[in-house]
């Protein structure tokens, strides 16, 4: 693939099988979204191609995606298998002309007869109600709430659109997953609820990612797109890493000496090229350099930014304290009566499921939005906020310089192009205009502008959303030496893992606070989990049982009347089926002795038959679920 005439790689092949986990690496501008865009045929190769198996479908989630839907989010999820109706027309219509055509033995109608196989099966097994079903375990799984599947599309946020694309994929269950960032959008439950879905997953998937955690959990192959090549890892990320540090130290090692010999070799020719004795000799060392096959070392993902956040101005020992803190949007309660106290030099991290209320208060005490309540500000507390969006609020028509420069007051004024070339905005890149910046980029600018201004009580949301490895490597260590005040909201366990150990947890509008690393965190919350599990389970059998020991005679008897008229279906539809199986064997068996039974099937008889027959069992096996799913029930 070249762009303006350089290649961003070439003649590269790869080969992906059945049910395999791949991740894509690479440092950024790699082409690795350039890829998977050319595999599911979004953008066209400069040469070369991707060949896909007609038996093989690909489902493709961008990092972002316009949506415009009218629909509420259940519908819009099970709009994915509109497809169905075009089946039943096309259905109808191979009907119809196998009912007018005579030509029963000719190849056109064989291959009509089996695409009408083809749809009834395919219709059985994408059967509506069971799709819904599904769909609403996905969302779920993704976090929505069953009552927000009814609201329309358009009053959910960008993220939460991204989830329910991605539910619309994982439903249509294509036999390749292309991910480009699948975890930007999710918290740390949906995050290990895709983990556990993605292993399970009856097809391959190939993802780019910068949760490191993710891709540890779930590949077991890493291809890497490195100077224009793909090399081929058969091994998870974490150790993909080592490999490929060892292959460019080795790299470097043979570079070297092939400089040393083409020296050499240079100098030979240079000294005695011009002397009669020596210059068959000569001409034979320069053939051997123009043969020889040039060592080139990969590049490594060594371009992070690199910066220290300003020390902090001295704050009173208690930085704030809520009381009573409630928050409401409307008719939605998201935060009641909050009580809380930060102390200097605490760094906590707020966790939850996305709409708890971690990004309400993280505003809050950001003095950003209006609340109920009271929050208490100790003594010279400096406040610096980095929100989730911050990056879509700078000015697209500003340059680089202009959006650090509006905001420098004294001193730091003379440093800004040193702060920019700590953030990799080096040269005419300072002269860039905001609106042509990637999403990485104004991740980075908003970042700069936190260094501006000293602050003590620092805040991020999600800050390392559209930032590479090694970008959030670099983060996390400034944040373990700031030494002020810190409140991180994050689903990236990989970042908070020895970022803090102090969290608050949302949950049921309210906040529980937690001292312990992430493992700590996650196992305590995944054992609260089941306790509250098993406290349900108890209660429901307990209600259950007092139900039944007030069930008098009568209803008991209508409950075993209803079970066996099922039972009674169930048997009748069985013999149906095993009744219907036995004449199409026989109608099979007549149809491989033609010249036997050659004047029923010269008028068509045996064929309509055989699809009359065909269709009854497919109608019957959906009963026999339907009766067999109702009895389980």
């Amino acid at each position: 693939m070249e762009f303006g005439g350089e290649p961003i790689f070439k003649d590269v092949s790869f080969h992906i099988g059945n049910k395999e986990r791949i991740g894509l690496a690479g440092k950024n501008g790699a082409g690795k979204t350039t890829l998977l865009r050319i595999i599911v045929g979004k953008q066209e190769p400069t040469s070369g191609g991707v060949i896909v198996p007609d038996s093989e479908t690909i489902g493709y989630l961008p990092q972002e995606k316009q949506i415009d839907s009218v629909k509420n989010i259940l519908e819009e999820t099970l709009s994915v298998f509109s497809f169905l109706n075009d089946l039943k027309a096309e259905l109808e219509q191979v009907h119809q002309t196998l009912f007018t055509r005579t030509d029963y033995q000719s190849k056109a109608y064989i291959r009509l007869y089996d695409r009408q196989e083809e749809i009834q099966h395919l219709l059985a097994v994408n059967d509506v109600d069971k799709q819904k079903g599904n769909a609403v375990k996905v969302l779920k799984g993704l976090g929505f709430l069953e009552k927000e599947l009814s609201k329309p599309v358009s009053s959910f946020s960008l993220g939460w659109q991204m989830r329910m694309e991605l539910a619309k994929l994982l439903l249509l269950q294509p036999t390749l997953l292309l991910l480009d960032e699948p975890t930007n959008h999710l918290d740390i439950d949906a995050i290990q609820w895709l983990e556990n879905f993605l292993k399970n997953y009856r097809g391959s998937v190939l993802l780019v990612s910068h949760d490191r955690s993710f891709l540890d959990s779930l590949t077991t192959r890493t291809l890497e797109i490195n100077n224009g090549k793909i090399y081929d890892y058969k091994v998870p990320y974490s150790r993909y890493l080592e490999l490929s540090n060892e292959r460019i130290e080795q790299q470097k090692a043979v570079f070297s000496n092939q400089q040393k010999q083409i020296r050499e070799l240079e100098n030979f020719v240079e000294r005695f090229r011009y002397k009669a004795t020596k210059a068959r000799q000569a001409q034979s060392r320069l053939k051997q350099l123009e043969k020889m096959e040039k060592v080139e070392v990969d590049n490594l993902d060594n371009a992070g930014i690199h910066f220290r956040f300003p020390p902090a101005p001295r704050s009173g020992k208690v930085v704030l304290e809520g009381i009573n803190v409630s928050k409401a949007y409307g008719p939605k309660r998201v935060l009641q009566s909050l009580n809380f106290q930060v102390v200097k030099g605490d760094k906590i991290v707020f966790v939850g499921r996305n709409g708890e209320g971690k990004t309400t208060l993280a505003k809050i005490i950001a003095r950003q939005l209006n609340y109920e309540g009271e929050i208490k500000y100790g003594h010279n507390v400096q406040i610096a906020y980095y929100a989730q969006d911050q990056w879509e609020m700078l000015d697209p028509s500003k340059t680089v310089f202009e959006t650090m420069d509006d905001i420098a007051v004294g001193d730091v004024r003379t440093r800004l192009n040193a702060i920019l070339g700590a953030f990799l905005f080096q040269g005419e890149d300072v002269n860039k205009r905001v609106g042509v910046l990637s999403g990485g980029e104004k991740a980075r600018l908003s970042l700069a502008r936190l260094l501006l201004s000293p602050s003590n009580l620092l805040i991020l949301d999600e800050p390392t959303n559209h930032l590479d490895m090694l970008s959030k490597d670099i983060l996390k260590n400034a944040l373990l030496q700031y030494d002020g005040t810190l409140i991180v909201v994050s689903h990236d366990r990989d970042f908070l893992q020895g970022l803090s150990e102090y969290f608050f947890e949302f949950r049921n509008h309210k906040l529980k606070e937690f001292r312990g690393t992430l493992n700590d965190y996650l196992a305590k919350r995944n054992i609260d989990h089941l306790k509250e599990l098993e406290a349900v389970e108890k209660k429901s059998v307990a209600k259950a049982e007092n139900k039944e020991k007030k069930q008098n005679w009568q209803q008991r008897k209508e409950k075993e009347r209803h079970l066996r008229k099922l039972r009674k279906a169930l048997d009748e539809i069985e013999q149906k089926i095993e009744e219907t199986e036995q004449a199409l064997a026989m109608i099979n068996d007549k149809l491989s002795q033609p010249d036997r039974y050659a004047e029923e099937m010269k008028d068509g008889t045996l064929y309509k038959k055989h699809s009359r027959l065909q269709e009854q069992l497919d109608a019957f096996f959906v009963q026999w679920e339907a009766l067999q799913l109702k009895l389980e029930e």
